[in-house]
């Protein structure tokens, strides 16, 4: 390895400890769901928490954008939630020499950091006002297209308890997002430590570490990671084994699964794998990196068939199934 490229890890690996240290000052417990938003962030994606209530999904997004120097907005998911109070709308002001004309009023949607907060509980109408944004990075209003500042970060949050009352995200929806964490219950000891920095008259503060230009920076660097043909090869197996008809399949994915992942599952494994690579002092992409991140990659878009739903099957189980069937050798 040449010294400008061990000069070029070592800055991106100081840039992403530093970020995630600083998160964990706060979080407590979590720090590979802390280390996958940061590389959802990076690689231009977007996150769906899944966890029970009290377990720090929302502080989580809180603590981040404390973290980096980004504009933050937080999105409240309710029956009678409009897609206009995502996106904005075109409100009538008067001219001051009289007359009246319309003005764009954007909504929270136009931020850096954007919490998704118990997205399932909106309609499939309002859920949708974020698909645009989520895959062009643009909002469409009337006949007026709107860009949005990169980076851009949508972090949705869903219990998976509660679902009476709520509407399942649509799998057009589903696969928009680059990562599915699931955030667990704390470990005693974590416990404690909550309780300690929850409980007492100080609290911690983060300091602001990157900012966007920064970000952007590290966002280009990680593109820049070579992957061999036999590695793309590997993520691309493991893309087509989530397809009951593929021959790469395991036997639990034919019985219970209906439809695969979607190429953009491939995109999700190739990228994140580029920053794993970068953040283990790695100057290229290899098979450990793609098995790392496969399963907060696929989880989401393993859509299962009716047997598969009736015996609840975790689709983390057939993703594991899958990284053990599939070998890295051609």
């Amino acid at each position: 390895m040449t010294t400008a490229v061990e000069q070029h890890i070592d800055h991106f690996q100081e840039r992403f400890v530093r970020i995630t240290k600083e998160v964990g000052r706060r979080i407590v417990g979590n720090e590979d769901i802390v280390a996958n938003t940061v590389t959802s962030l990076l690689a231009g994606g977007h996150v769906l928490l899944e966890g029970i209530p009290g377990v720090g999904k929302t502080a989580l997004v809180h603590t981040l954008s404390d973290v980096l120097h980004l504009k933050f907005s937080r999105i409240q998911f309710t029956p009678d939630l409009m897609p206009a109070d995502i996106v904005g709308t075109n409100i009538v002001q008067e001219h001051d020499a009289g007359g009246t004309f319309f003005e764009f009023q954007p909504g929270p949607i136009f931020a850096n950091i954007v919490l998704a907060d118990e997205i399932n509980r909106a309609t499939p109408k309002t859920q949708s006002a974020l698909l645009e944004a989520m895959q062009e990075m643009s909002v469409s209003v009337g006949k007026t297209t709107y860009k949005l500042e990169q980076p851009f970060l949508v972090l949705a949050t869903q219990n998976p308890l509660e679902m009476e009352g709520t509407y399942p995200l649509p799998e057009a929806q589903l696969d928009r997002f680059f990562f599915k964490l699931k955030v667990k219950y704390p470990t005693e000891s974590a416990m404690h430590t909550i309780l300690e920095r929850t409980t007492q008259a100080s609290s911690d503060q983060v300091e602001r570490v990157v900012d966007a230009e920064e970000i952007l920076k590290m966002r280009h660097a990680a593109r820049l990671v070579p992957i061999a043909q036999p590695v793309q090869g590997y993520a691309i197996r493991i893309t087509l084994g989530t397809h009951p008809s593929s021959p790469y399949a395991t036997p639990m994915i034919k019985q219970y699964v209906r439809y695969g992942a979607s190429p953009r599952a491939a995109q999700a494994l190739v990228l994140a794998a580029k920053i794993h690579a970068l953040c283990h002092g790695q100057a290229f992409v290899s098979p450990e990196n793609i098995r790392a991140v496969a399963l907060p990659a696929l989880r989401h878009r393993v859509l299962m068939n009716f047997e598969g739903e009736a015996e609840q099957v975790d689709a983390d189980v057939m993703v594991n199934e899958l990284l053990a069937g599939v070998s890295p050798d051609a």
